[in-house]
């Protein structure tokens, strides 16, 4: 896979760091001349000096080839046309960008971009649940925060010990998708049978969170 990283900063080398890694070739388009020097002794990229709201610097940078582009400037309308020249111009078939104004990110979504991420609206969610929900032990935010996959350690007291799933009231838009038993894996079915201590594993709307953590575990979520 072949991945364009428009932006400067740790972020975009560390990004283009770990992609290498994981044997995707990243290609860096960055503004500032002494950073793009700094990159090109650390990084087996190309690199490539210029602001990648240009066209002629995202041809250069062989943005035509590229399988994904990801604008991670400091500027929220630079990462926007970035994402809409590197679609209409050069055919990338995956934008995505950064969205620093979290109320800027349903704007991006509608004008197009593929994947908008508004780092402050999924770290806030982040850690007020981590704050505030003891049992959770692992939480991730997928679909640009819409939906959240979670991990959660159930009390030996828990009110829903000993019932069966199909008797646990879930609230709309949730699911059990998993049970995790004294190492075991469970898939679990209508009639499977919680039990304190388990580890539940959850998909949950962000609204009905809370909700089902309370419902499971009797701690306020």
């Amino acid at each position: 896979m072949k991945i364009l990283l428009a932006g400067g900063g740790k972020l975009v080398y560390f990004l283009a760091r770990t992609f290498q890694a994981k044997g995707y070739a990243a290609i860096i388009v960055n503004p500032d001349l002494e950073e793009c020097q700094w990159l090109a002794k650390r990084l087996k990229s190309l690199i490539v000096h210029g602001d990648a709201s240009d066209p002629r610097i995202l041809e250069e940078a062989q943005a035509e080839t590229m399988d994904v582009s990801l604008a991670a400037t400091a500027r929220d309308e630079v990462n926007l046309a970035i994402c809409q020249i590197a679609e209409s111009l050069f055919g990338v078939p995956r934008t995505m960008a950064l969205v620093h104004d979290p109320e800027q990110e349903e704007v991006f979504i509608k004008l197009g971009v593929k994947g908008a991420f508004s780092i402050t609206h999924i770290l806030s969610g982040l850690i007020e649940r981590r704050v505030e929900t003891e049992g959770v032990v692992n939480l991730v935010p997928l679909g640009e925060g819409k939906i959240n996959l979670t991990e959660i350690a159930l009390p030996l007291s828990a009110p829903v010990a000993g019932k069966a799933l199909r008797d646990v009231d879930m609230p709309p838009d949730s699911l059990v998708t998993c049970i995790i038993r004294q190492g075991h894996t469970i898939i679990p079915r209508g009639d499977t049978e919680i039990h304190g201590g388990d580890r539940l594993v959850t998909l949950t709307a962000p609204e009905n969170h809370a909700k089902v953590i309370r419902l499971l575990t009797g701690e306020r979520g």
